[in-house]
This record gives C-alpha cells, sequence and structure tokens, in this order.
C-alpha cells in the first residue's frame, strides 16, 4: 500500500516503526495537492514550509524518545472557518480576504498537541452557507470520483481531499449536515459529533447553535483517532459540555451485541433516488447478517425540519455576520460617500448571493411584529423534533438513515435553484437541530460509480457506540476509498 493510499492507523503504525518519516508522509502528501488540486480545488491555502518544519520537528521528537501526540506526524487538513494563528482564514468569503487571526481555535490547538502536522486550510461553501461547494468566493470544488459533480457542502473541499488522497485526515464543519453530505458524496466517513462535545472556539459562526467541528477520515478507526484529538471541554466556550471523554480507539473493533438498529418510515418516502434506498436496504441487509435487530420507529415531526432549520440557521446568521462592517478586518469598499454608504457597499462587495439571501431571510424572521411567527415557533418546533428522537432512542441503539436523496449532482445543476439545493440536507438537518452526534459511512455505490453513503444517528453523547457501530459494517462491507484503489 502507498503512502496517499493508506488510511491513518496504517500511516501511524509506519510512522511509529520508523519504516516511514513524518517529512516523508507530509512530502508524498503535498505532492499529491501539486499534482491533482488544480483539478479538484479542494485548498484555499497550503503552507508547505510550515507542514514540513512540523514534520521535521516530531520526526525529531521520536528520534530523542520523547512523547510523541496521538497523531504524531499525521498531516491533517482544515476547513477555512477555523480560525489559525497567522494563516489566511477566509471562510470562503471575500469578505474576511486578507484576514490572519492572531490566536489558534481550540480544534487546531489540539491538532497541534496531537502532533498533528497541519497542511492546509480547505475550500468551502462562502460562511459555510451551501450543499456544493459552489458558493466559495474563490473557486469551486469537484467529486474526485467525477469532477463534473460536486463534492457536496459545505465541507467540500475537506472532503474531496481526502477522497483524492491529498490528506488522510480532515477537519470539517456541520451546520445542517456540512461533513456528512461531502463524505457520503465523496466516499469518505465524516462525524457530527453531538453539539458541545467539540469547542466552537475560534470556529467562525454561522449558527451558534447548530454549528459544530468534526473529523473526515478514509475510515472509521481514522475518523476516530481524529475525534479523539479534539474532543473534550473548553472553559472559553459557554457551549462547551463539560463530560469526560471515552477512549473511542477502546474496542473499536468489538462489534456490538444485540444492536438495535431504528428505521423512520419518514426517510423513505418520494423524492429519495431508488439506488440510495436499495443501498441503504442493503447496509440493514448486513446489519441483519451481523445479529442486529431492525425496529421501525417514527419521527413525525421531521417533515419541518428543512422550514425549521432555515428560519433558525439565517436568523443566527443575520446575528453572527453583522459584524462583518469593513471596520475592524477584511474587506472594506474603497469608493463611498459616508460611513452608511461604506457599511452598505462593503457588505454587498463583499458576500455572495446565497450568504446575502440567508441574511435578509434571518432579519426578516426576527424583525418586530415577525419574530413570534417565524423564529420563536421554529425553536418549539426544535423542541418536538429532539423528543421525537428521544422517543425513539428509548427502544433503539442508532437510527439508520440515508445522508442524502441522491448520490453527488452535477456541478452547475442545483446552484440556480435555491429551494432544491435546500433539499439535498432533508436527511441531516435534523440531527443538527436535535444536537444529536450522527456518522455518515460509505455504503455502496451507484450504476454511475459514484459514492452512495448510509448515516447513523444516536442518542447523545454516543460516539463510541455509532463508532462501534459503523466500524462492524465497515469490516463486512470493505468498501475502498478513491485513494486506495489509485494506490
Amino acid at each position: 500500500m502507498t503512502i496517499s493510499g493508506s488510511t491513518a492507523t496504517e500511516l501511524l503504525a509506519r510512522l511509529e516503526s520508523g519504516e516511514s518519516s513524518s517529512v516523508e508522509v507530509t512530502r508524498t502528501f503535498l505532492n499529491a495537492i501539486d499534482r491533482q488540486d488544480e483539478t479538484i480545488g479542494a485548498f484555499l491555502f497550503v503552507n508547505s514550509d510550515a507542514a514540513l518544519e512540523q514534520a521535521r520537528a516530531v520526526d525529531e521528537k521520536r528520534a530523542a524518545g520523547k512523547s510523541v501526540g496521538s497523531l504524531g506526524g499525521l498531516p491533517v487538513a482544515v476547513k477555512d472557518v477555523l480560525c489559525m494563528r497567522d494563516t489566511p482564514t477566509t471562510c470562503g468569503s471575500k469578505i474576511l480576504d486578507g484576514f490572519r487571526p492572531p490566536y489558534d481555535s481550540t480544534v487546531v490547538e489540539r491538532l497541534r498537541a496531537a502532533d498533528a502536522v497541519i497542511i492546509g486550510k480547505t475550500n468551502m461553501d462562502e460562511f459555510a452557507m451551501g450543499s456544493s461547494t459552489e458558493n466559495s468566493a474563490y473557486k469551486v470544488t469537484r467529486n474526485p470520483w467525477n469532477t463534473d459533480h460536486t463534492p457536496g457542502g459545505s465541507s467540500g473541499g475537506s472532503a474531496a481531499c481526502v477522497a483524492a488522497g491529498m490528506a488522510p485526515l480532515s477537519i470539517g464543519t456541520d451546520t445542517g449536515g456540512s461533513i456528512r453530505q461531502p463524505a457520503a458524496f465523496c466516499g469518505v466517513v465524516g462525524m457530527k459529533p453531538t453539539y458541545g462535545r467539540v469547542s466552537r472556539y475560534g470556529l467562525i459562526a454561522y449558527a451558534s447553535s447548530l454549528d459544530q467541528a468534526g473529523p473526515l477520515a478514509n475510515d472509521v478507526t481514522g475518523a476516530a483517532a481524529l475525534l479523539q484529538a479534539i474532543a473534550g471541554h473548553d472553559a472559553r466556550d459557554s457551549t462547551s459540555v463539560n463530560r469526560p471523554v471515552p477512549d473511542y480507539l477502546c474496542g473499536l473493533d468489538q462489534p456490538l451485541e444485540g444492536l438495535k438498529i431504528g428505521i423512520a418510515k419518514e426517510h423513505f418516502v418520494a423524492g429519495l433516488d431508488p439506488e440510495v434506498e436499495s443501498t441503504i436496504r442493503e447496509a440493514l441487509g448486513v446489519y441483519k447478517s451481523l445479529g442486529a435487530e431492525v425496529i421501525d420507529v417514527t419521527l413525525p415531526h421531521s417533515k419541518y425540519a428543512v422550514a425549521t432549520y432555515y428560519l433558525i440557521a439565517a436568523s443566527e446568521a443575520s446575528s453572527n455576520l453583522a459584524r462583518y462592517d469593513g471596520v475592524h478586518y477584511g474587506h472594506r469598499a474603497e469608493s463611498f460617500t459616508n460611513m452608511v454608504d461604506m457599511y452598505c457597499t462593503t457588505r454587498s462587495e463583499g458576500f455572495g448571493e446565497e450568504v446575502k439571501r440567508r441574511i435578509m431571510l434571518g432579519v426578516f424572521a426576527l424583525s418586530e411584529g415577525y419574530s413570534d411567527q417565524y423564529y420563536v415557533k421554529a425553536l418549539q418546533v426544535r423542541r418536538l423534533i429532539r423528543q421525537d428522537f428521544d422517543r425513539a432512542f428509548a427502544d433503539v441503539d442508532v437510527i439508520l438513515a440515508p445522508v442524502a436523496p441522491t448520490p453527488a449532482f452535477k456541478i452547475g445543476e442545483l446552484v440556480n435553484d435555491p429551494l432544491a439545493m435546500y433539499l439535498t440536507d432533508i436527511y441531516t438537518i435534523s440531527g443538527n437541530l436535535a444536537g444529536i452526534p450522527c456518522l455518515s459511512i460509505p455504503a455502496g455505490f451507484s450504476d454511475a460509480k459514484l459514492p452512495i453513503g448510509m448515516q447513523l444517528y444516536g442518542p447523545a453523547f454516543s460516539e463510541d457506540r455509532l463508532l462501534r457501530a459503523a466500524r462492524m459494517f465497515e469490516r463486512v462491507a470493505g468498501l475502498s476509498t478513491l485513494s486506495s484503489r489509485l494506490s
């Protein structure tokens, strides 16, 4: 197995045995970026010199017999929504062009503490608002399996770089499916942890009550290792939960005895592609062969999830994005007549169409005389959606569902139809509204050779259960990533 086609676990074994050095591994992935990223467009910023310097430092620690962190020398790509000290951090937006944070986000701090080698910042839909990575102000990211198709969004760059063998691990963020949908479209593993499990300090906010950072990897073990490194309480984040982090790698290969899998009829309705449905049914068959029991559950309020999400997320976005006014940092219009005109012109020039659309929706939903009808009502429905999951998890351990209604769609196919684009997240949004962990794992391929993912939901803080359940399937299905197929 070549370096670029290896899993994170295999690479770590090579590093620990001395078969490969971190410099060799890092250089291999940097060379892969040089060869492929002009076509794929996964990265917005790559600092080869800094990455190789980090790698040399890890190699020197190993050579000196010093303790090395859990990710010791593994390259990791980071979505460009997480602040990284003195490194361009744009959120895929012109409004933040030239912004270099003076500090690291907690996620980046923990990656450094684990001796990860951060190789670059990945492309994304502007301010994480999108499902195709076509809304970036800088470039369009393409699906490595078929470059005519989208990699999903908003963490499209993070998923595409792993699928194409340009990084073994990456960090994405998930507000309404932005880790899981790209993972499904690109044939990799992606997890949205429980809200509060991973610190949001230094994560540039889209919707503060929904945003959560999480891992993407080319196998379940890699995702577990990356989550292990970044999870945990952070006093600087008021939404961070002070709860011990279990060892996600311990017992990962031990199958779950008596696993009860829930299937919701609401997930198998009109609009679900037949190829996706058949893949999910086949995955259920795999679990049954492993002794799992399949139980019907109901999530009656899931039909309101899309409307609820777009009211809450847009409302929070309109508030969070009010700070980008051309005064403190980022883009400022060159031509204006007064201060108010400067604000208006700067924001008009700096924000893309999708961001403007959601800001306007949020401002309206929060406006006087309407907030009770829209935002407050959406919060009430959100509680009902969470209660549906709570009732279901009283009877089952996990819920299995599609990630997206179709395999990856073509670039340009939905970009001018916002409603159709929003509906691609119909199966992922409810997990964010409920604040529960969800994991996407490759489940099969379409006739067009595009990956199809399946999704596992679990109760709050059941990441270890989801990872073990996913690993059960992965060991039997043996689905490989594009990078391993190319090696």
